[in-house]
C-alpha cells in the first residue's frame, strides 16, 4: 500500500491515477457510454436477481429509498464515469446481499429467534474517537464486532457453504486494494482493513437508509428525504442481519458502531432492548473539521467537482441535528443506559474508559481482555498510514460557527477545547 507523509488539502483537484483519468476522459467522449453517465434502479435490480438467481428482496420499502437515491445521484452528484461504475457495483452488490440474506432466512428460520447477548453500541459525532474505541472493545475475547469482509457480504457467497468465508475474504482484500489505489490518502484519514472491525452503517446500506451516500456524494435531495423517514424498519433489518452473522460465527456479546446511530437513538432503543449506548465527545471545532476533510477525500473518489464550502454547510447543520435528536432520545430513557466518553480521556487512559464501559454493560473486564486491548493499541499507532492534515479554514469556516452552534452541547458534557491542527 502506498504510504503518504501528509494528506493533501487541495480538495478541488482530487487525486486520480492516470489510467482512471484516461478512462474517464474516453468515456465522456464516447457516445455509447450512456451506462457510465446515469444509473437505472430497475436495471440494477434485474442484474442482481439475474446474478444470484433469486427474487425475494424481503421488505420492498428498500426500493422506494433506492429510487430516491438513484434520482439524486443522477441529478445532483456529478459523478465521473468511474464514479458511476463504482456506485453501480455498490448498489447491485447491496441488492444481491439482500437476496442472499432472504434465501438464508428461508433455509434457517431459527435465525429470527437468536439472541445477540449484551449489545454495546458506540454513537458519537464523526471523528470523536469512535473507531479507536470500537477496535478496543472488539478486542475483548467475548465480544463480537462486524468485520469488513462481513460488511461487504453478510451472507455466504456461492461455493462457500453456509458458514464459509474464503471468497468473502478475497473479495474484501480486493476492495481494500482498490480503495488504496484510487485514494491512497484516505487510509491516513480513516484506516480500513479487510479483516478489521467495520461500521455497521454498511449493513444499513442494504436498506438504502444511511448517511453513506451523503458522506460520499453530493445528494442533498436524498439527504433531505432521509431525514423525514421512519428508521425503525431499517434498524429491524440491521438486527436481522446481525442475527445472520451471529448464526455463522456466534459470540457472547456484540459491539456496534457508527456515528449514524447518534441521529437515530430512538430507533436504536426501540430495536435493541438491552443495549448500552456509549456516546463519545470531542471538541466539535476539531472533530467537524476533521470529518469535513474525510468527506472531501471520499467524494473525490467519485467526482471531479468537490465544493468544500457546500460540504461544510451541509455537515455543520447535520451535526447539530444529530446532537439535538440524540439529546431528545436520551431524555426519554433511563440515563444508566448511557456511558459518556470524552476523547481526551480515551486518549489519555483508554483502559480506564474500557473498564467504565464494561462495568456499565455488565461484562467482566478480565485480564485477558485487558491484554487484548493493549495489543490492539500497539497494532494501531496514530499516523501509521500518514498524517491527516486539515483545517476548518479549508472549508470556509472561521471557527465561530461551531463555537456558537455547539456551545450548549460542550457545556453539558464539559468537553475541553483543543487547539486546531
Amino acid at each position: 500500500m502506498k504510504r503518504i507523509a501528509e494528506t493533501p488539502t487541495d480538495y478541488a483537484r482530487p487525486y486520480r491515477p492516470w489510467p482512471v483519468a484516461a478512462f474517464n476522459a474516453l468515456a465522456r467522449r464516447t457516445p455509447r457510454a450512456g451506462p457510465l453517465r446515469r444509473l437505472d434502479a430497475d436495471r440494477m435490480l434485474a442484474n442482481a436477481r439475474k446474478r444470484t438467481k433469486l427474487q425475494d428482496l424481503g421488505d420492498e420499502r428498500c426500493l422506494t429509498a433506492l429510487r430516491v437515491l438513484v434520482r439524486a445521484i443522477n441529478d445532483e452528484a456529478e459523478l465521473t464515469p468511474t464514479g458511476v461504475l463504482l456506485q453501480r457495483q455498490r448498489i447491485e452488490g447491496a441488492l444481491a446481499n439482500r437476496l442472499r440474506a432472504q434465501q438464508m432466512l428461508k433455509r434457517h428460520p431459527e435465525i429470527h429467534d437468536l439472541e445477540l447477548g449484551k449489545v454495546v453500541l458506540i454513537a458519537g459525532l464523526q471523528r470523536t474517537g469512535t473507531t479507536a474505541l470500537h477496535r478496543l472493545l472488539a478486542s475483548h475475547p467475548h465480544m463480537r464486532a462486524l468485520m469488513s469482509w462481513e460488511a461487504l457480504n453478510p451472507a455466504p457467497l456461492p461455493g462457500e457453504g453456509e458458514r464459509g468465508f474464503d471468497r468473502r475474504l478475497r473479495h474484501a482484500r480486493l476492495a481494500e486494494r482498490t480503495i488504496a489505489y484510487l485514494a491512497p490518502a484516505f487510509f491516513a484519514v480513516h484506516p480500513i482493513a479487510h479483516d478489521a472491525p467495520e461500521e455497521d452503517i454498511l449493513l444499513l446500506d442494504l436498506s438504502f437508509m444511511s448517511q453513506t451516500p451523503e458522506a460520499t456524494m453530493h445528494v442533498p435531495s436524498y439527504a433531505k428525504w432521509l431525514e423525514g423517514q421512519d428508521h425503525v424498519p431499517a434498524y429491524r433489518e440491521l438486527k436481522t442481519l446481525l442475527r445472520i452473522l451471529h448464526w455463522q460465527r456466534p459470540a457472547n456479546h456484540w459491539v456496534l458502531k457508527t456515528p449514524h446511530h447518534l441521529e437515530h437513538l430512538d430507533a436504536v432503543l426501540a430495536t435493541f432492548a438491552d443495549v448500552t449506548v456509549v456516546q463519545t465527545h470531542r471538541d466539535p471545532q476539531v472533530a467537524l473539521a476533521s470529518f469535513l476533510s474525510m468527506v472531501a477525500h471520499g467524494r473525490g473518489v467519485f467526482s471531479d467537482r468537490i465544493d468544500a464550502e457546500a460540504i461544510a454547510r451541509h455537515w455543520t447543520a447535520k451535526a447539530c441535528r444529530m446532537i439535538e435528536r440524540a439529546e431528545a432520545a436520551r431524555r426519554q430513557v433511563d440515563p444508566d443506559r448511557f456511558v459518556d466518553v470524552l476523547y481526551h480521556d480515551l486518549m489519555r487512559d483508554p483502559q480506564a474508559q474500557l473498564e467504565r464501559i464494561y462495568r456499565q454493560a455488565g461484562i467482566p473486564f478480565c485480564t485477558a481482555a485487558q491484554e487484548a486491548a493493549a495489543r490492539t493499541m500497539q497494532r494501531n499507532p496514530q499516523h501509521r498510514h500518514g498524517k491527516h492534515v486539515y483545517s476548518a479554514a479549508h472549508f470556509g469556516l472561521n471557527g465561530t460557527e461551531t463555537a456558537d452552534g455547539f456551545a450548549a452541547y460542550r457545556a453539558r458534557y464539559r468537553i475541553p477545547s483543543e487547539s486546531s491542527p
